[in-house]
């Protein structure tokens, strides 16, 4: 090439890449640089320069003067060794004199190579230079565009298929739709257009990996955004998405500006923005939900459209308990357990489905449960056990703990009998703890085990009897495992599975205690 083609290739080379045309003129002068080392040494500092506005290349040969103990010596047998680590790309002082009279130590001598025939091996390096460092310039450039686009719907067209991996052209990289982010019994055929989620960016060694989706609650929240104004503005905020691809979604919404009102403004006029969505979504069923902050209407809402009598909640273990009319209870579930599992995912609370009349079954079952502990552990009759559960008393540690004069503001109660039923209780649980001693030390129980927060007297007792004698044996324990020690009756799945993943954190701590210790 001449030097005027060499500026037009770079031009063209660039255009059609999307890249620098810097960038393709510097791997065509490394491309030479390789060439003349090839031809004249690889040992050789040779540096090839293009002058960015004529194209004229400069082939240059560059040498440091250096002293000449640091070239090289002679040892006693008369043999010479190098102590510099490229003796070709170094000159003597007094070589240097010869060539520059007025040279110094540390100057660096230029010599201009003449043009040469490269050859068909080293055009066939060259070119491979080119397009190497062409390839590693384009997929900087697809990375540093599209990791800002994260978070963002992009549109493309099918270009493969293989084994439900769709590879998407995004005109400028392409992109991954792997088959588990692909929306159930949708079929992308080649050459459809399709939007999608960019979801990660990865720099990897055969360049940027771009991972798309269709199935995430983001996607159709990103979906909302473009169609509803208010959204895109600020004004209605998009607080919770939960989604069955394909299937149903829900999505809670939230408006800043009390005057308006956010599910008529995301449903549009005749539902025109919603069935924008739902077309998208092919077909899936959208329900928009009135968020609030009071979690026991938000969690109402969600079950909607069923109908909800009453909501019990358990902050301690984000949980609760809905009650519905028997009619509405197929509803409130929905179908395959549907419409109760999206609301859970919406609010981030475990929720169960309580007919009216299971529900009051229950609560009996509990009240007599308390009842009965009360008057075994404190000796009173069912009319005071009765009066303590009205008053929120569940645990005899809660008598225990609770001060004279509290008990004795009870309505029946006076200082006397308050006093009377703490001491009972206090009584009750030092027994427990004597009790638990003897039982600890005739199975050998250890104290790690028995201090274990989470756990009551008579559970503990239950894991003795099981085997279980040290925190270490619970930890080792699967959920199923404790559950059957301790009762299905007794304790939940999500309760037992805490348990254990609570009595194994000492291992992750004394891990990474070590970790820190071999690291020092």
């Amino acid at each position: 090439m001449n030097r005027v083609e060499i500026l037009q290739v770079a031009d063209a080379v660039a255009r059609e890449k999307g890249i620098e045309k810097e960038l393709v003129i510097q791997a065509i002068e490394q491309a030479i640089q390789k060439a003349g080392r090839s031809k004249y040494g690889h040992e050789h500092d040779i540096r090839c320069h293009i002058n960015r506005k004529t194209g004229e290349t400069e082939l240059k040969l560059y040498r440091t003067v250096t002293e000449p103990d640091l070239i090289e010596n002679e040892d006693a047998q008369g043999l010479y060794y190098s102590f510099s680590e490229n003796e070709t790309a170094q000159i003597t002082l007094a070589q240097a004199k010869r060539i520059k009279p007025d040279a110094e130590i540390g100057d660096v001598l230029i010599d201009h190579l003449p043009a040469f025939d490269y050859g068909r091996v080293a055009a066939q390096t060259a070119k491979q230079v080119i397009m190497q460092n062409i390839r590693e310039a384009e997929r900087e450039r697809q990375f540093e565009e599209f990791k800002d686009k994260v978070g963002e719907i992009v549109n493309g067209v099918v270009k493969r298929v293989e084994y439900g991996n769709i590879t998407i052209d995004l005109s400028k990289a392409e992109a991954i739709l792997r088959r588990d982010d692909t929306i159930p019994r949708e079929r992308l055929e080649m050459g459809a257009r399709v939007r999608a989620y960019v979801y990660d960016v990865r720099r990897e060694l055969r360049g940027p990996q771009i991972f798309l989706t269709r199935t995430r609650g983001d996607f159709m929240a990103k979906l909302f955004t473009q169609e509803v104004p208010e959204i895109y503005d600020g004004t209605i905020e998009i607080k919770a998405v939960a989604r069955d691809p394909g299937s149903r979604a829900k999505i809670a919404v939230y408006a800043r500006d009390p005057s308006i009102d956010p599910v008529g403004a995301c449903v549009g006029m005749r539902g025109s923005r919603v069935q924008a969505v739902v077309g998208e979504l092919q077909g899936e069923k959208v329900d928009i939900i009135p968020w609030s902050p009071d979690i026991a209407t938000f969690i109402v809402n969600a079950l909607a459209p069923a109908e909800v009598s009453k909501v019990v909640l358990d902050e301690d273990k984000v949980r609760l308990d809905v009650v519905v009319p028997d009619e509405q209870l197929s509803l409130a579930i929905g179908r395959r357990g549907q419409n109760v599992r999206l609301a859970s995912i919406l609010t981030g609370w475990s929720i169960d489905i309580l007919t009216e009349e299971e529900e009051s079954k229950r609560r009996a079952e509990e009240f007599n449960a308390w009842s009965s502990l009360f008057m075994a552990a404190i000796d009173v009759d069912d009319v005071i056990a009765r009066l303590l559960i009205a008053e929120g008393f569940r645990k005899v540690e809660e008598i225990a703990e609770t001060s004279v004069e509290e008990m004795g503001g009870i309505e029946g109660f006076n200082e006397e009998i308050g006093a009377e039923l703490i001491n009972r209780a206090q009584n009750y649980l030092a027994a427990k703890a004597a009790e638990l001693k003897t039982k600890q030390d005739e199975l050998g129980m250890k104290d790690d085990l028995i201090l274990f927060e989470g756990l009551t007297p008579d559970q503990i007792m239950q894991l003795g009897a099981a085997g279980v004698k040290s925190l270490d044996d619970l930890a080792d324990l699967a959920g199923d495992e404790l559950i059957e020690i301790l009762g299905k009756d007794k304790i939940s799945e999500t309760d037992a599975n805490a348990l254990i993943m609570k009595a194994r954190a000492h291992w992750f701590a004394d891990e990474d205690a070590n970790n820190n210790t071999n690291a020092a």
